[in-house]
């Protein structure tokens, strides 16, 4: 698929692009989408569902709602977009659970990290005449809950649409072309081969985080004061990304296990490899990988994919 030309011809550059956005969560990607929303006037009401009335509240006070619900079936009537952005474990009993109460000519999508698994289980309960369009946007902070959203956070970042074999074609330009006036970047892939990129890109790091700060606090050599007073900069990184949501990572790894066990397969033999270089003194393997690791960091930086520190003021 092409992503769409945003031009001032195109009949998605400009105005409110849905009348009614249903968020099934309003957590830190739901909230930000929310926000985002609100600030380029992409839908005429935003209303937003938690499981917890207290979240519930709190969207509604910060104001990037406008009606809530603990009720998910209720609150999708009449929604021209409905977003899901609960775990990814959850997603087919939240589509089982909303299918008959979506409209007609709706687009239900969702924002979750694995996409075979979302197609999987959440397919099979889509009506006839809703468009289904599994979304991730590649973005996101270590925080969560009503609080952590804000409308900046898709700014230059990838936003993958899957949409499967068939799917409506102007729909599909809808919802890419909202990405896109969130100054998101759009690309279209197959479920299969997203997983498979992001088990390498997303998945992966994370696990070897987790896996890092857990060993460091189970240590008893190293007492967890030492661990926090001298972490360094690369600690500090796997820190940061052990501290996010454990249920939605849960669900990214028991649902997306084959391409997360088989890029493990493939760093576990690369570390071995390592391994035997440091026991023999083998300095050339380490500086021609190293090497090679920091060209591919700055190819990253090149294409905006890192935050670059700016450097001090005078």
């Amino acid at each position: 698929m092409s992503i769409p030309d945003l031009t001032e011809e195109s009949e998605f550059a400009s105005g409110a692009l849905y009348k009614r956005v249903a968020l099934l969560g309003v957590g830190l990607i739901n909230g930000s989408l929310a926000w985002g929303i609100l600030r380029h006037g992409l839908a005429d009401e935003v209303v937003g569902y938690s499981r917890s009335q207290g979240s519930v509240d709190r969207a509604l006070e910060l104001g990037f709602i406008s009606e809530g619900s603990t009720d998910a079936a209720e609150i999708v009537k009449d929604a021209d977009l409905v977003v899901i952005g609960t775990p990814v474990g959850a997603s087919g009993e939240m589509a089982a659970l909303i299918a008959a109460n979506l409209k007609p000519g709706s687009t239900l999508t969702d924002v979750g990290s694995v996409k075979s698994a979302v197609v999987r289980d959440v397919g099979p309960h889509v009506p006839e005449g809703v468009h289904f369009i599994p979304g991730h946007p590649v973005a996101g902070t270590e925080n969560s809950g009503p609080d952590a959203g804000f409308a900046e956070l898709f700014e230059d970042h990838w936003c993958i649409l899957t949409p499967p074999p068939g799917t409506d074609q102007t729909a599909v330009d809808r919802l890419a072309a909202l990405w896109q006036r969130l100054n998101s970047k759009v690309e279209f892939m197959d479920a299969k081969h997203h997983d498979l990129v992001l088990a390498v890109t997303s998945h992966l790091p994370h696990l070897i985080a987790y896996n890092i700060v857990g060993t460091a606090n189970d240590m008893e050599e190293v007492t967890r004061s030492e661990v926090i007073k001298y972490a360094g900069g690369g600690f500090h990184d796997f820190t940061r990304i052990a501290a996010s949501d454990p249920t939605m990572w849960r669900d990214v790894f028991l649902n997306n296990k084959e391409a997360v066990l088989e890029m493990l397969g493939r760093f576990s033999e690369d570390l071995t490899a390592l391994q035997r270089a440091i026991r023999w003194g083998d300095g050339d393997i380490l500086f021609d990988l190293f090497t090679r690791t920091r060209k591919i960091r700055r190819e990253v930086v090149a294409a905006g994919q890192a935050e670059v520190p700016k450097p001090p003021e005078d």
